[in-house]
């Protein structure tokens, strides 16, 4: 269990800044959803977060300098399920989920690091899914898998980069219940980058709602997801009304001078 504290962060690609002086704090046992719209750094903060990028300012786990950690510790605490279902080589499902234990793994594969891959794709439904080839599985499965191959790394914090991208109604659903059983049964936080505003209200605990770099507002989605934090942020004209006690928002129309998507 931990808590991730942001202090102070900042990024640039060359000249140009895409985080700007960012604060936020992602409590255990729960799930944040980073909304904002395209180019708004939401992607950028979930790779800053798994080191894959190198920020300025500073990124605590539990008190402790993530720069400070070796990649294995990080990788050991972080499962980071990238929004690219791709893999370089052609490889069966369980050798996917297993790479997840590459943190855990000294000289040899063992009969836990086994045990344990079999006992995510149990979890996951993804038994019968074992010997397939992942290229060959739908964008839904393929999801799935790589969802399976974080949490076979045991971590504490999983992160999430638009993990219902480009699925159907079906699949974006199975994947955020997915997500959601799993915090709240494992006991781990989950970061997710997403831009389906009314899949992060239903499932989200708290929000940070990105613009420009910057932290707009950061809270519950009942406080943040009003009709005038949509129009400024998103330059659009939005209707928000109430489901399963949850807002639920109708986009209307862009407004003159809305923002543009990159």
């Amino acid at each position: 269990m931990v808590n991730i504290t942001i202090n102070n962060l900042t990024f640039s690609y060359n000249s140009h800044k895409i985080l700007d002086d960012l604060n936020v704090v992602i409590e255990n046992s729960e799930i944040l959803s980073l909304v904002g719209p395209n180019g708004s750094g939401k992607t950028t903060l979930i790779k800053c977060i798994d080191r894959i990028l190198k920020p300025r300012g500073s990124i605590l786990l539990d008190g402790l300098e993530l720069e400070r950690m070796s990649r294995q510790e990080v990788a050991r605490q972080i499962g980071y399920v990238p929004q690219s279902s791709s893999t370089p080589l052609a490889t069966t499902v369980f050798d996917t989920v297993l790479m997840g234990r590459r943190p855990h793994i000294g000289w040899r594969v063992t009969d836990s690091d086994l045990d344990k891959v079999a006992e995510v794709l149990k979890k996951l439904h993804l038994e019968e899914l074992a010997m397939r080839d992942f290229s060959q599985l739908s964008g839904g499965q393929k999801q799935k898998v790589l969802i399976a191959r974080a949490l076979a790394q045991e971590p504490a914090v999983l992160l999430l980069d638009e993990p219902t991208s480009n699925l159907d109604m079906h699949h974006q659903l199975e994947v955020m219940e997915t997500v959601s059983s799993l915090v709240k049964e494992k006991n781990i936080s989950a970061v997710m980058a997403i831009h389906d505003l009314n899949l992060a209200s239903r499932f989200s605990d708290k929000l940070v709602m990105l613009k420009e770099g910057k932290v707009y507002a950061a809270g519950e989605p009942e406080a943040l997801l009003s009709e005038a934090n949509i129009s400024r942020v998103y330059g659009i004209e939005a209707m928000v009304m109430n489901a399963m006690g949850r807002p639920y928002i109708v986009p209307l129309r862009s407004l003159s001078g809305g923002l543009a998507c990159d």
